[in-house]
């Protein structure tokens, strides 16, 4: 790894990120990239190295460790290819309790070789979190894994579905109860960048838009359970984040107009992000690897910044139960 002596991220702010003039309707230019120079998935880092990662990670930043490259061997590189894909789903998943992959078509030999990398992957992506953040291990649950070989550009989907539109990751058939959404993801894609908008920070986008949202209905949350619309009973904070999510996307204007910066990963980087907190829009670009944990909330440091922390401040009242 190399020094990352004086790296010291500040905080994030719309306001404190504006630079240079801009026109009507433009979007003010912002930065939430904090660059890392991390070149291995097992890295050594100093206690001030990993706390402050971790607390522009907790802060809402993107950590983008343009040298912590994922190669693939020769027989690997095959799957760099959208025919892999059964065109049903955008990724190519492998969840943290199988072993087969799901979303593929193949033969069976060459489904167990993509398991393997897709694996593989999983098993990096752990050993980088529990490395920067060991503080996080003990409440950390390793979810989905997946491959995604086509592109991101022009593919037709709904409005809500639409990942090239700035939002924040929210689930609605599988309520997390304030579960943290930590994400490792990998430009796997020898040739070409993953392009993204990154938005403001979360706590200006929520004053925009918690006002708009509304509470779970009385006997909402059972009902929904009951007919199997949700995995489990949903909670207000699930609640309120999936009207952000679509809010967000359904706001053209907001798209255009809100504090944002578009940002290129190269071939061969590595980024990590709270993908609950972190707006962000993925715009060009395929072949990409990413890897998602769970993580209790009581394991941030800094909650402060938090989509809960946020709502309840906002709301004036707490969106979880109180921890025991």
């Amino acid at each position: 790894m190399g020094s990352m002596q004086g790296f010291a991220p500040a905080t994030p702010s719309a306001h404190d990120h504006y630079s240079g003039k801009r026109s009507l309707g433009e979007p003010r230019a912002i930065d939430m990239v904090v660059p890392c120079p991390v070149r291995d998935w097992t890295p050594a880092v100093t206690s001030d190295e990993a706390a402050a990662m971790r607390s522009a990670l907790e802060r809402g930043n993107v950590l983008h460790f343009p040298g912590l490259d994922f190669p693939l061997d020769v027989r690997e590189q095959r799957f760099l290819d959208a025919r892999w894909s059964d065109g049903k789903t955008k990724n190519i998943n492998l969840r943290a309790t199988e072993t087969r992959v799901r979303g593929a078509v193949g033969q069976p030999a060459d489904l167990r070789d993509l398991a393997t990398l897709i694996e593989r992957y999983a098993g990096a992506a752990e050993r980088l979190v529990l490395a920067l953040f060991p503080d996080y291990g003990p409440h950390l649950k390793r979810a989905g894994t997946s491959l995604r070989p086509a592109e991101i550009a022009g593919r037709p989907v709904s409005w809500r579905k639409d990942d090239t539109r700035l939002h924040v990751d929210a689930f609605p058939s599988n309520p997390l109860h304030g579960q943290r959404l930590l994400r490792v993801f990998h430009n796997v894609d020898p040739d070409a960048p993953r392009v993204w908008r990154i938005g403001e920070p979360f706590a200006d986008f929520a004053e925009r838009f918690v006002p708009k949202t509304r509470g779970l209905l009385p006997g909402q949350s059972w009902l929904m359970h009951k007919l199997h619309i949700t995995k489990r009973l949903r909670s207000e904070y699930d609640h309120r984040m999936l009207q952000l999510h679509d809010l967000a996307k359904a706001d053209l204007v907001y798209q255009r107009t809100a504090p944002q910066q578009t940002f290129e990963f190269a071939p061969g980087a590595t980024w990590v992000v709270f993908s609950d907190q972190a707006l962000h829009a993925a715009m060009r670009g395929r072949a990409m690897m990413e890897q998602t944990f769970y993580l209790d909330p009581a394991a941030v440091a800094d909650r402060t910044h938090s989509p809960e922390a946020v709502l309840s401040r906002i709301l004036n009242r707490p969106m979880l139960p109180a921890q025991r």
